[in-house]
């Protein structure tokens, strides 16, 4: 067997009412662009020299691996927000690292921790960054609302 590595990837983030929670997530997955997809949810590694490249249509069906958050509240008027991060090493021999973080605050809150952890966990590699990459959403609870947020990657 062969194991193909991704080489480009894609931030993508969507919010969602929905009649339950799998509808709020299922709407958080079509508002971002994967609904109609199949996710693979990956352990949070960027290939070494990945290329980041703007959303694409994917095809129907498709197995798609993403490293992701999300958070489904059925509490009215609550905010919740989802977002990842990827740390770039200096090195770009070395993988990057993505960073996935969810809950109850406000995009700007979830952001700013998820970037944090990205940073945090390149530190613990003893690795030093070049840059980081993010991207959250944040919604605020009518009935049943979900959060997601990820990074995919492909071909």
């Amino acid at each position: 067997m062969v194991f193909k590595t991704p080489m480009k990837y894609f931030l993508i983030a969507g919010k969602s009412e929905g009649f339950k929670p799998l509808n709020a997530f299922d709407g958080a997955l079509l508002d971002a662009g994967v609904g109609n997809t199949n996710l693979v949810k990956m352990s949070s590694i960027l290939p070494p020299r990945a290329q980041l490249i703007e959303p694409i249509k994917l095809p129907y069906g498709a197995l798609v691996p993403v490293a992701y958050a999300s958070y489904v509240s059925e509490n009215p008027g609550e905010r919740i927000a989802a977002g990842v991060a990827i740390a770039i090493p200096d090195d770009e021999d070395y993988p990057g690292l993505i960073m996935e973080h969810s809950g109850v605050g406000s995009k700007e809150e979830i952001e700013e921790t998820v970037r944090a952890m990205a940073i945090e966990g390149m530190k613990m590699r003893g690795k030093s960054v070049k840059e980081v990459k993010s991207i959250a959403v944040e919604h605020t609870v009518v009935k049943c609302g979900a959060v997601f947020a990820g990074v995919v990657l492909w071909d």
